[in-house]
């Protein structure tokens, strides 16, 4: 016969399992109103977490290719760029949740990518830039350019029509130092083809085919600041970031990474009387 004693630890460790869910197992919004969830964003985000979590849910209903993806792996990504403090928004171009297809998984992930803008951002928040920038440059705008010396002399006036031929790259440091790159439209596009993933080497994908000229002007600036400019242990972070890359797993790794995540999840109440503005500003922290 069992004592009360036994039966009230009965029924804590099941009320204790009722609450440990897989993560793999809620939807997006449910993940991110989880005590985990919430706890790991206020860490690296402080009182700034809500509302880059309400950013993120709303990046997140707006996009049906993102839909897809493995919750998981969308929150992963986007702590990447709360962890960098980058807007999430992919109009803005600083940072971009991107989903891709794992062919072992047989599902969509979700990768951090960073745009130009971040890189851009991360570059003056060491303060020794004293000037940075990246420019598309149209047919007619370019005078010369010379590859040795790298003089480069522009017209941006000139411009005989929108056809863009080419990207520009510049820094200056607070020390003096100074670099200019040029890339033509053809060298960016067979850097593209050379370490496109994809079985057609030639084709678009995601924000290469959304926004060609980003994601351009991206690799000049990334390749400028790679080899001549200052990286401060953010930046290496972020360009190590941005160079992972979604490979493929062996039997080994597949075993592993189907290891599910198990977190801490009350069910939320119901309520007709909420709507779905008033959730979100209840889940994540928002007064009403």
């Amino acid at each position: 016969m069992a004592t009360n004693s036994a039966l009230k630890n009965q029924l804590a460790n099941k009320k204790e399992a009722t609450n440990q869910v897989s993560a793999q197992s809620l939807g997006l919004k449910s993940l991110l109103g989880t005590p985990t969830m919430k706890k790991k964003f206020e860490q690296v985000l402080d009182k700034k977490a809500p509302q880059f979590m309400a950013s993120l849910l709303n990046l997140y209903n707006g996009d049906p290719n993102l839909q897809a993806a493995e919750p998981m792996s969308i929150v992963s990504s986007s702590m990447v760029a709360a962890a960098l403090d980058l807007p999430i928004d992919k109009n803005l171009g600083y940072a971009w949740i991107v989903p891709f297809y794992d062919s072992k998984k047989g599902c969509k992930v979700a990768q951090f990518q960073l745009g130009y803008k971040g890189y851009i951002q991360l570059a003056l928040r060491t303060g020794q830039y004293k000037a940075i920038n990246v420019i598309p440059v149209q047919e007619g705008e370019l005078i010369k350019w010379n590859r040795l010396t790298e003089e480069i002399e522009l017209d941006l006036n000139a411009a005989s029509s929108d056809k863009v031929i080419g990207y520009c790259g510049y820094f200056k440091l607070i020390n003096g130092f100074e670099k200019t790159v040029y890339w033509t439209r053809d060298e960016v596009e067979a850097h593209r083809i050379k370490h496109n993933k994809a079985k057609d080497k030639k084709s678009l994908n995601n924000v290469w085919r959304s926004d060609y000229d980003a994601m351009a002007m991206k690799t000049v600036l990334r390749n400028m600041l790679g080899k001549w400019g200052i990286l401060s242990i953010e930046m290496q972070t972020a360009f190590a970031e941005d160079e992972r890359e979604i490979k493929d797993i062996t039997p080994e790794e597949e075993d592993k990474s189907n290891e599910e995540d198990i977190i801490d999840y009350v069910p939320p109440e119901e309520s007709s009387s909420k709507d779905e503005k008033s959730d979100i500003q209840q889940d994540f922290g928002f007064e009403g």
